[in-house]
This record gives C-alpha cells, structure tokens and sequence, in this order.
C-alpha cells in the first residue's frame, strides 16, 4: 500500500557499511521507522541520505506493510526548508537536544495530528526567529499537554508547585513540590505564547535550574524516560 505522509525526522542511525535505519514521526503513521539502502555507496544515495536531518520535515510517499518493522520509501522530498536551524549552532543543538527528547517520548504508532501539527509550527517558528534562549523551555511544556500530563492550572495562585502530582499546592507535602525562581518561571510560561518569549528574562543559570525541573517532570510521568545523553553537550554549548 503507498500512503503519501509528511513526516519528521526524529532519529537517524548507519547500518552495515552502506545502509541507513531513520525513525520518523509521521502525519499518517505515527513514529515509524524506514530502511534506506544502499545510501552511502554512491552519490545518488548520498544526496538522499542528506534530506534526513534531524528535525527536517519531508514529504514522503511510503511502500507499506503493516507487518514490516522497518518500511521502504519510494519517493522523498522537503516539506518545508529550513533556513537556520541546521546551520546555526545554538539552534542546531537544540535540534539534537530536542530530538532526542522527542524520541524517547513519541512511542505511538497510530496518528496524532494536534501533536504532529505542534511540533511542526514551534520548528518553523524557531526557524525563523531570533530571539528563542527560552524555546527549548517553552517546547517541552507545551509538549506536556499532548502527552497528558501537563500542569493543572486550576490552583495556580499557590506557592507550590507538586511535580509528581502536576498540580498547584498550598504546602509541600514531600520533595516533589517545587517553589522559588521554578516555580514563577513555571507560572510565567504557562500564560507564555512563542511570540511573547522575548519577554521571559532569566539568566543561564535559572535556565539550566528550570530545564532540569521539567525533565524531572518528564521522568516522573513518563515511564522509561531518562535525560538525554546530549543534555550536557547541550548545557556548554547553549548556556
């Protein structure tokens, strides 16, 4: 069966001497994963295996069979081309870091077009944007809503905020509850759109503080996540 789906590149990995296995998040499919052969052994393949970026968005039409853990692509091309985000270095680590994170998360092989569409604009939106220290930020919060655990902000007004429980509390009641600078950066960003970023002033050092709280988050509803390994990568080169 051919299905015609944009999809975004999530991982990419060399197999054997001339053959690539790519993971994607696709528009129709869900997360499914493809086998380029042959793509390092000639310039053709080459010029193909160059579409899968990280991040990049393409359009591919797919040979598939539901009973292939690995699927053959047919035709390819670039849905949408960037034009920073694979070239600028802050923005190209936060591409790697973000990646990764969405890899670890994004398991479901059946379609989700809200979270498709999500990630899609906030990409394109980075793309195009200069001012974005805090995207990464931003990004991850927001993805907790099409994850299903993002923060209740029916208590917001509390001085607690309990990262296990994912509510607004008026007392610790264990070491979950988070208050301080993460928890008006929290406040702050929940009420944030990507074009009001520009007014979040923080320093790198509340950055890194708030960026360790929300995967703390991810980990305690996230059965099976751990921090990305390019997280400290991420951390020198960003901050």
């Amino acid at each position: 069966m051919l299905i015609d789906t944009h999809a975004i590149v999530l991982s990419k990995t060399k197999y054997r001497d001339h053959d690539l296995i790519v993971r994607c998040y696709t528009k129709e499919l869900g997360v499914v994963g493809f086998l380029l052969k042959g793509v390092f052994n000639s310039k053709r393949g080459k010029a193909k295996a160059a579409y899968f970026q990280l991040l990049s968005q393409l359009q591919l039409v797919v040979v598939y069979k539901a009973n292939r853990s690995l699927q053959i692509i047919k035709e390819i091309r670039l849905a949408n081309m960037y034009t920073s985000l694979h070239s600028n270095v802050l923005k190209s680590s936060i591409v790697m870091f973000l990646a990764e994170v969405l890899t670890t998360t994004i398991k479901e092989e059946e379609p989700n077009e809200s979270l498709f569409s999500y990630i899609e604009t906030a990409l394109l939106w980075l793309d195009v944007h200069t001012n974005y220290a805090n995207f990464h930020l931003l990004f991850l919060l927001k993805l907790t809503r099409y994850l299903g655990f993002y923060p209740d902000e029916a208590d917001d007004g509390n001085n607690y905020f309990n990262l296990r429980e994912g509510k607004f509390e008026s007392k610790a009641h264990d070491i979950y509850a988070i208050s301080g600078d993460n928890l008006l950066l929290l406040k702050t960003l929940l009420g944030t759109t990507f074009d009001e970023l520009s007014g979040v002033k923080i320093n790198s050092k509340q950055r890194q503080a708030f960026l360790h709280m929300i995967l703390s988050y991810f980990e305690l509803h996230l059965g099976g996540f751990k921090p990305p390994k390019s997280l400290q990568i991420f951390n020198q080169v960003f901050n």
